[in-house]
């Protein structure tokens, strides 16, 4: 081997004026919001330790410290290459762009600038961006400059950096967006810190990565929590047996995912035991909850009378009953939140909202003395809760991001342990008739008469909305369910929110004053519609309908979902089961030959009226009364 350093360094120090280029045949950039969040909590519960209201900037420096993981560079002839850290630092450099554009505008502001980019030329050079010719280029300039940017057909990184950018937008913290923030800025910069290892040719720098992740593996929170279990379960039969019971659940864990394991031990724990939650306010201290999220293995060291591990025979129902019950659950509910599963299908539902506090919720309140009927209508009423809570915050423009979102599920979690079915349904239900925003209790974008409508920030919440109701009106109409074609990601035939006019204000001169009142309501629901991005490729700019071969938009939508296809006449005669749903239902739903401000208006009430029964409180009760039966 050449020369090798290694050098801890803080952020400030690792990215100032620097710049890391990665090669060709690097993978691809490829976290995603679970991994966004974590870091977030991670990064701002740390800071949140050491922070109190009116603490002067300069304490910072007093501040504790974090360590971020370590990177693997090759330096080739002055330029640095990433081998091993490219999600860290991209992700790094994300939240940075979103910390120097949260500050825009307040009287105080911590100097980063200089750790995301620098100025060659008259070109912005970012510290990661793979090279002169990379494609994330575009993304990252969008981002810093706070433009809208398409990934579009681009590649999966650029898709993935735009995502997790807007991931950041949502789920960092309120509280550190105010006084805090220069403050956060600064400790991010200079108390985070991470081990740069430096190798001067790319064979040493993959020897080294190679070395770092095959040899010498230290042991995991989980490896930590199983020797300490195992060793208070004194009869040596019962010890093989927990043993052995672990290892076929981790094989498990594994076998989905490598993130699944730790993700089981803290959403267990925290489901059944945490009974704290950190205060929402600035300089409160962690609680349970946050400490399992942290460190579970040494958080069940301390709290085990709480765990309620006390004799040889607790440590060992606890693993081989009660561990074996939950991670059962857990992978089955892995597995129903990656695919549509019968009988669990809004898990899938709440998995495209990315509500990565669901699980928390559903294990709750299983029990393992449950039947297996009894457990299934259990995680039924709970998802569909959930299901209906985020349908109905998405329809009042409230936030429904992890920050946010936190304390209240904490509630329900400590709420609904150990419930029946019944004693369930029955509180969940309470708490959904509570809620002070439904889809027919308006909030405050309601009075502006338009309803809910699109724009740049619930574009995605809106497109599960629109697939939920799309695949509704076509699954009770007889027709199999599309859902999950409406929600694919990738690919040339995917779906996305399409509207109804074209973006021609000059064709509805004479109902609205001027443009900007014509595209706040072309942008409301009723005027929506889930559609392949090639149909608006070809025919997005027709007129609703024309004397073209084509016959304007209403004529293409006859071949599209049923929502779509409802805007014509033919389509009642083409599906008959539809006009059934339709008579049962008492949904207003009929075709258009003109699409005028009026019919938008009543378009906009039938969407109100299908949503209604889509996400219908009272289908909880109903789900309590089954599991009865």
């Amino acid at each position: 081997m050449k020369e090798i350093r290694g050098n801890a360094q803080t952020v400030r120090e690792l990215l100032k004026d620097k710049r890391y280029s990665i090669d060709y045949y690097q993978r691809e950039y490829k976290w995603q919001d679970k991994q966004i969040q974590e870091l977030l909590q991670d990064l701002t519960g740390r800071f949140l330790d050491d922070y109190r209201e009116g603490d002067a900037w300069s304490k910072v420096r007093t501040y504790g410290h974090y360590f971020l993981g370590s990177v693997i560079i090759s330096d080739k002839n002055g330029t640095k290459f990433i081998v091993d850290g490219q999600q860290r630092i991209t992700s790094l450099t994300l939240l940075l762009i979103y910390l120097h554009n949260l500050q825009k505008g307040h009287e105080k502001q911590a100097k980063i600038q200089d750790l995301i980019v620098s100025e060659q030329y008259g070109n912005l050079a970012f510290n990661l961006d793979g090279g002169e010719d990379s494609e994330r280029v575009p993304a990252f300039e969008a981002l810093y400059k706070g433009e809208d940017f398409d990934p579009g057909y681009r590649s999966e990184s650029v898709r993935n950096i735009v995502a997790r950018y807007q991931d950041i937008e949502e789920n960092f913290p309120d509280e550190l967006k105010g006084e805090a923030l220069p403050l956060f800025i600064d400790w991010l910069a200079d108390n985070v810190h991470l081990v740069e290892i430096t190798a001067y040719s790319d064979d040493d720098a993959y020897t080294i990565f190679e070395t770092m992740n095959d040899r010498g593996l230290s042991l995991t929170p989980s490896d930590m929590l199983k020797g300490y279990l195992l060793a208070n379960i004194g009869d040596p039969q019962k010890r093989e047996a927990a043993s052995d019971r672990w290892k076929a659940l981790i094989k498990g864990f594994q076998d989905l995912d490598k993130d699944v394991e730790p993700d089981f031990f803290k959403t267990w724990l925290r489901s059944q035991y945490s009974t704290k939650i950190r205060e929402r306010k600035k300089g409160a201290k962690a609680e349970d909850f946050d400490r399992i999220g942290t460190e579970f293995h040494r958080w069940v060291r301390e709290a085990k009378d709480q765990v309620g591990l006390k004799a040889s025979d607790d440590f060992f129902a606890f693993v081989n009953r009660d561990m074996d019950f939950y991670a059962r659950w857990f992978m089955r509910l892995v597995q129903a939140s990656r695919a549509l599963t019968p009988g669990l299908e809004h898990v899938r539902y709440n998995a495209h909202h990315r509500f990565t506090l669901q699980h928390h919720i559903l294990l709750s309140p299983l029990t393992p003395a449950d039947t297996e009927h009894v457990a299934l209508a259990k995680v039924r009423i709970a998802a569909r809760y959930l299901n209906i809570l985020l349908a109905w915050r998405i329809w009042n423009f409230r936030d429904t991001s992890y920050s946010t979102m936190q304390y209240a599920m904490f509630t329900v979690m400590r709420d609904i342990r150990g419930k029946s079915p019944s004693e369930l349904a029955h509180l969940l239900h309470a708490r959904l008739l509570a809620e002070d925003e439904t889809i027919t209790k308006a909030g405050w974008h309601h009075q502006e008469g338009l309803g809910l409508y699109m724009n740049q920030q619930n574009r995605k919440q809106l497109h599960c909305l629109l697939a939920r109701m799309t695949d509704y009106l076509e699954t009770q109409s007889g027709l199999p369910s599309r859902y999950e074609e409406y929600m694919a990601e990738d690919g040339p035939a995917r779906y996305e929110v399409e509207h109804i006019w074209a973006n021609k204000p000059a064709r509805h001169a004479d109902e609205f004053a001027n443009p900007d009142e014509f595209r706040r309501h072309r942008n409301r629901i009723g005027g929506l519609l889930l559609l392949p991005k090639s149909f608006n490729a070809s025919y997005g700019d027709l007129p609703y309908v024309s004397d073209t071969p084509e016959g304007g938009k209403r004529k293409q939508y006859l071949k599209q979902n049923l929502l779509a296809a409802s805007m014509h006449t033919d389509a009642f005669e083409r599906h008959p089961g539809l006009s059934r749903f339709l008579a049962s239902s008492g949904l207003p739903l009929r075709p258009y030959d003109q699409f005028t401000k009026a019919d938008l208006d009543e378009r906009c009430e039938l969407y109100k009226g299908l949503a209604c029964q889509v996400w219908n409180p009272n289908d909880l009760l109903e789900g309590g009364r089954n599991a009865s039966s």
